[in-house]
Parts: C-alpha cells; structure tokens; sequence
C-alpha cells in the first residue's frame, strides 16, 4: 500500500445474487462506518481490485462512480479514488473512536453472541453465512429504496 492508502480489501460472492459492483459499494460504505476508511484515503485501483478478484475493470469503475455520486468518494485524475467523507456516527462524531465508543453497547453484544455462536461449535465462515442471512432478512427491501 502507498501512503494514504487504506488496507481495504473487497470480497466478491458470485453467489449472493448482489449485483458485483453493489457488492463494491457495500462493502466500502461499511469500511467507511467502521472506521476502516476515512476521510483522504485511497481506494484501491480498479487495477488492483481486478488482480485481487477477477472481476472486469468497468464494474470497479461503475461502483467508484456510484460512490462518488453519493459525495462519499472523489476521483482525482492521475492520483486515484480518494475518500471524501464518512458514514453512520463517523460522519456525526470525531471519528472512529468517537464511534467505537457510540458502538461499544452494540459491539459487546454482537462478541458476546459471536462467542456463545463459536461456543455452540459454529465455525467462523458459518457465523459469517448466520449473521449475513439475519442481516439480509432485517433489512430486506432497503436497497430498493
């Protein structure tokens, strides 16, 4: 990584039937909430999330534009795709560890669960598949909104 990078890396589920660049853009937004991206970071190149999952350039560049149509990230030609602002109790507070803070009730509970889930002889990748399929159920219909 170069200086001002942030060390995101996105993982693509061909079977999720979540379209690859919304894929993308998810992932970025919850790297933004999670303090994992914040403002002044460089995006990965399209380049470089190509080699990293196999995917064609133009749906990289289709989930930046989405991005930057939404004012979360801004592209400056020649230096890359840099992060403009944040998401969630970033974007209202100091930064990640006003958030970790305004998190910290949640973020208990959630390891408490994932411990008792782990405990129950789950392993990670079925906690993951878990976790994701309560998500998606909670918050079925919000991407069409």
């Amino acid at each position: 990584m170069t200086p001002g990078s942030a060390a995101v890396e996105f993982r693509i589920d061909r079977r999720s039937g979540v379209a690859t660049y919304l894929q993308i853009v998810q992932q970025t937004k919850q790297a933004l909430r999670l303090g994992v991206l914040e403002p002044g970071d460089r995006l990965p190149t399209a380049r470089e999330v190509v080699e990293a999952t196999a995917i064609n350039p133009n749906t990289v560049l289709k989930a930046y534009r989405e991005l930057e149509r939404e004012g979360l990230v801004e592209a400056r030609r020649g230096l890359g795709t840099f992060v403009r602002r944040t998401l969630g109790t970033l974007g209202t507070l100091g930064g990640a560890a006003d958030a970790t803070a305004a998190d910290a009730p949640l973020r208990t509970e959630l390891a408490d669960w994932a411990r008792r889930a782990r405990a129950a002889g789950l392993e990670k990748d079925d906690v993951g598949a878990l976790f994701t399929a309560v998500l998606d159920s909670t918050y079925k219909g919000d991407e069409e909104r």
